[in-house]
C-alpha cells in the first residue's frame, strides 16, 4: 500500500514475502526503510555481506544501502520520504538521528522485547486502517502513526544500551550523524570531537562505554562500507574511488582496503563481479 500526498510525500507498508521481494530492492530518492521480520531466516545482502534475521527483529536502511535478495520468508516494509516526515528536522520528537538511521558504519538491527512486541503490532494495524482512510486528517494521521513506530523502535535500541546515560548515547548519535556527512572529507577523530565541542579522549570514552569499536574504527568503517558499494555497484575507476574517499593516492587506499578486508581492491571487485554473473 502506497500513500502519496499533493507535495510529493510518499509512505509505503507492505506485507513482504518470497512473491514480493522485489520490493526490497527499489529505491527512492531521500526515503528510509524499515524491515520489521516476521519469520526466521531471511537472508539479505546488504552492501556486498550477507545478513540472516530472524523474527522480531527490525533492520533500518537508508536509500544508500544496497539490497540484495537471498532468500526471504515473511516480513514487514515501512518505507517513507524526506518529504513526508524528516527525522532531522524533527530529531526534537523522535530522537533516532544516528541510531536507527545515518549510524556511520554500524547497520541498526533491533531486537523486540516481548512487552513492547504488542506495542508495534498495535501501531502497524493502525497505520494500515489509515492507509485506507482518505480524507484531509490523512496525512497528520499518517505521520503520528510512523513518529510513534520510531520512538518506539529507539527505545528498544536504548534497551539493548542499557549502561548509557542520556548523555552518552547523544554524543554518541551526533558523532555517528556526523560521520556519515563528512567521511568523505574528514577521517581523524579531532576533526568530530571539534565540531562537537568536544576533546577527542572524551569521545574515545564515551564510546568505551557502549561499544566494542573506537571512534577511529567507526570512521574507517564507514570509509570501508563505500568503498565496498562503489567497487560492487559502479564502474569508476579505483584511483577515482581512492579519491572520492579522501585518500591522497591509490597505493594508500589499496592498502587501507587490503587491510580491512584482507584483499586488494581489484582483487575484490572481480570476485564481486563474478559473484552477480553467477546469479544471473
Amino acid at each position: 500500500m502506497v500513500y502519496t500526498g499533493n507535495n510529493n510525500e510518499y509512505l509505503q507498508l507492505e506485507y513482504i514475502d518470497n512473491t514480493n521481494c522485489h520490493y526490497l530492492k527499489n529505491t527512492i530518492q531521500s526515503s528510509l526503510t524499515l524491515l520489521w521480520f516476521d519469520e526466521d531466516d531471511n537472508v539479505l545482502n546488504i552492501d556486498s555481506v550477507d545478513y540472516t534475521f530472524n523474527k522480531d527483529q527490525i533492520v533500518c536502511l537508508t536509500e544508500f544501502h544496497k539490497v540484495e535478495v537471498k532468500h526471504v520468508n515473511k516480513l514487514r516494509l515501512i518505507r517513507f520520504n524526506r518529504l513526508f516526515y524528516c527525522i532531522v528536522d524533527h530529531d526534537t520528537e523522535v530522537g533516532c538521528k544516528g541510531i536507527l538511521f545515518f549510524g556511520a558504519s554500524a547497520l541498526p538491527v533491533l531486537n523486540i522485547p516481548d512487552d513492547e512486541q504488542k506495542k508495534l503490532v498495535t501501531v502497524w494495524d493502525m497505520f494500515m486502517l489509515e492507509m485506507e482512510a482518505v480524507d484531509s486528517l490523512q496525512l497528520s494521521m499518517l505521520q503520528m502513526m510512523l513518529q510513534r513506530f520510531l520512538i518506539l523502535c529507539t527505545r528498544i535500541y536504548k534497551l539493548q544500551q542499557p549502561t548509557a546515560d542520556k548523555v552518552t548515547i547523544d554524543i554518541v548519535r551526533e558523532f555517528n550523524y556526523l560521520v556519515e556527512q563528512h567521511f568523505r572529507k574528514l577521517h581523524t577523530v579531532a576533526d568530530y570531537a571539534s565540531l562537537l565541542n568536544r576533546s577527542p579522549k572524551t569521545i574515545a570514552n564515551t564510546f568505551t562505554k557502549v561499544s566494542d569499536k573506537t571512534p577511529l574504527q567507526l570512521i574507517q568503517d564507514r570509509k570501508l562500507i563505500e568503498a565496498r558499494r562503489l567497487l560492487t555497484y559502479t564502474d569508476k575507476a579505483i584511483k577515482e574511488i581512492a579519491y572520492d574517499l579522501g585518500f591522497i593516492d591509490i597505493q594508500t587506499f589499496s592498502r587501507f582496503f587490503k587491510k580491512q578486508t584482507g584483499v586488494a581492491p581489484t582483487e575484490f571487485r572481480e570476485k564481486n563481479l563474478k559473484g552477480s554473473l553467477a546469479t544471473l
